[in-house]
């Protein structure tokens, strides 16, 4: 799908957002934390409920939008840790939890580097890890998220497609190449099994095997 067609777009407005998600991603937009799409957004929904995940991990905090997805899928007593090294961005994403009556004993906001955050959380302790974070760092942030998972458990990486420049070989930033490198090791890891959901800006996913 090109990224104005008409069927990428009847896809991505397959389940329409309601106000509380809308007012999020317009605040994304202006702090410039470009949220995941609707698309990526209902496809996280959906892997939330189909796991029952109690227990979420997401690198990249935002304005809330993927928050907001992931808890939309959790059962009342699951709980998103979400980890952002912005401030303002994690104040603006409470924000919007609020708005959405959605208690606070079920988000763990942590402020702070990735790379420093995840080393301390619990290996197999986790349902769901979702990554939408500082790209260049995906690769480092694959094998803390396969030891934090459950057998069975999934965890998905944002913007894999990284607006169509991973197919491009003269496109060779930092970036890109972190993108075509997570794909590579993902498919690679004997542990998981993935696929990539053409959703957004490329979704990819892999479940830990048993």
């Amino acid at each position: 799908m090109t990224p104005d067609s008409p069927l990428r777009e009847y896809v991505e407005q397959y389940l329409p957002e309601d106000d509380v998600q809308q007012a999020a991603r317009a605040r994304g937009l202006e702090l410039g934390c470009v949220p995941i799409g609707a698309g990526g957004g209902a496809a996280l929904r959906f892997l939330a409920t189909a796991l029952q995940a109690k227990a979420v991990v997401e690198v990249g905090t935002g304005a809330g939008v993927s928050g907001l997805y992931l808890l939309g899928g959790m059962p009342a007593s699951g709980v998103l840790t979400s980890i952002d090294v912005e401030p303002e961005h994690q104040r603006v994403a409470r924000e919007m939890f609020s708005r959405a009556r959605i208690s606070p004993s079920r988000t763990r906001l942590i402020m702070g580097s990735a790379l420093d955050v995840l080393p301390r959380l619990t290996d197999g302790g986790y349902d769901l890890v979702f990554v939408d974070g500082h790209k260049p760092e995906y690769p480092k942030y694959l094998e803390h998220g396969v030891r934090m998972l459950r057998p069975g458990g999934v965890i998905a990486f944002d913007n894999v497609l990284w607006h169509g420049r991973v197919v491009d070989q003269a496109q060779r930033d930092e970036s890109t190449n972190a993108m075509r490198d997570i794909a590579r090791s993902v498919r690679e890891d004997d542990r998981l099994v993935p696929v990539i959901l053409p959703l957004g800006d490329g979704l990819l996913v892999a479940a830990r095997r048993p």
